[in-house]
């Protein structure tokens, strides 16, 4: 059953309703047979494009809904309850939005966030590198000015981007000077720009709807007016855009986490043992209480973050800890529901082994849990 929310406003209830709606009539039916084919969900996409909740935390003016983003992050747990992969592409595409709404110029926004956030278009952030996942102030991909200042000339290799080969337009991160992350800067390429080529996408052990490959850029040519903001403020917009990002990934896993434990409770209460139901047994009643703890647990952090962000208050840390606390629990209770369903669970004919293996990339993406652990640690000695 969907876990009770408190919605801010009738209209954030009803957001959260459409959603709900829009899942069960149009992702449920396809989840299964997709994964399995590792079909690109590009109907889902424009489903939930035009209900408009491609672009829920986004201005008003320019196409989005001008939402709280404990809305927004609710929207996005419903779709990970259903369809984890879609989920995530969700939250990698109002990633790619976010430097154009925070840092880009008026003319820049007049004229490309109506189609980012319209539902017509969907974006790849291309952030890591080959040699340069966290460590993005090692990034080589280089762009290049022209003599006349009026186009840059990116060349380099970008790695694991989601929407590869699928997407419309690409945040691109790249070295305008040697001078460590001072010298990044942020450009939207178009997918149709000469010289932007594909490898073929990796060999996931989940969320195969998710297409993740190397990205290449071979001088590829941009319109100077492409630059968002100024030179040198790449890092200070992709720090402050993956703040952002881990939100997302939490409230996906915490969805993941949810659909197991439900999966698993209905389970408990069909499958009959010894005369009784298996519910019944203490010890299983009591992991399905852990894996509720668990589940709740995570919800309180990424909204108690996101009520903060909302707020306008710093939220770096909670981002860091809310990502940390539910990509864990999404991994121990699809882990313990395997369980709970016993030689059942490791078949395909559940979802189980399916939510397993997605939730271990939780674990890694948007910052490995061991990174969360960094940032938190800093941010709590140096106070």
């Amino acid at each position: 059953m969907p876990a009770t929310r408190l919605m801010p406003t009738d209209e954030a209830a009803e957001l959260i309703e459409l959603t709900r709606e829009i899942c069960r009539k149009d992702l449920a039916p396809e989840v299964d047979g997709a994964e399995r084919d590792h079909t690109f969900p590009e109907k889902a996409f424009r489903t939930l494009g035009r209900a408009g909740l491609l672009s829920l935390p986004y201005p008003e003016e320019f196409g989005g809904a001008d939402q709280p983003y404990e809305v927004y992050l609710q929207v996005v747990e419903e779709i990970a309850s259903v369809w984890m992969s879609v989920a995530v592409g969700v939250s990698v595409h109002s990633l790619t939005a976010y430097p154009l709404v925070t840092f880009g110029s008026r003319a820049q926004q007049e004229a490309h966030l109506p189609g980012m956030l319209s539902g017509d278009q969907l974006g790849a952030y291309c952030l890591s590198e080959p040699l340069a996942g966290s460590d993005i102030a090692s990034m080589t991909t280089r762009a290049t000015r022209s003599d006349d200042g009026t186009t840059y000339s990116l060349k380099g290799t970008k790695a694991w981007i989601s929407h590869a080969g699928h997407a419309d337009y690409y945040t691109t991160f790249a070295r305008t000077a040697d001078t460590g992350g001072r010298g990044l800067s942020t450009f939207l390429v178009p997918a149709d720009a000469t010289g932007l080529s594909f490898a073929a996408p990796e060999r996931k052990m989940g969320l195969h709807c998710d297409p993740v490959a190397q990205v290449m850029f071979d001088g590829v040519t941009v319109d100077a007016d492409r630059l968002i903001g100024e030179e040198g403020q790449g890092m200070r917009m992709a720090l402050s855009a993956l703040d952002a990002g881990r939100l997302g990934i939490a409230a996906a896993a915490t969805g993941l986490a949810q659909a197991a434990l439900d999966a698993a409770a209905a389970y408990a209460k069909e499958r009959r043992q010894f005369g009784r139901a298996i519910a019944e047994f203490q010890g299983l009643a009591f992991l399905i209480a852990d894996m509720e703890a668990a589940v709740t647990s995570a919800r309180a952090t990424y909204l108690h973050a996101a009520r903060l962000k909302d707020a306008g208050r710093a939220f770096s840390k909670e981002a860091a800890v809310a990502k940390l606390v539910a990509t864990d629990a999404a991994m121990k209770v699809t882990t313990d529901a395997v369980q709970v369903l016993g030689g059942a669970g490791y078949t395909q004919d559940f979802p189980l082994e399916r939510y397993m293996r997605e939730a271990k990339v939780t674990q890694i993406f948007e910052g490995t849990n061991q990174i969360q652990r960094l940032v938190i640690s800093r941010q709590v000695l140096a106070g």
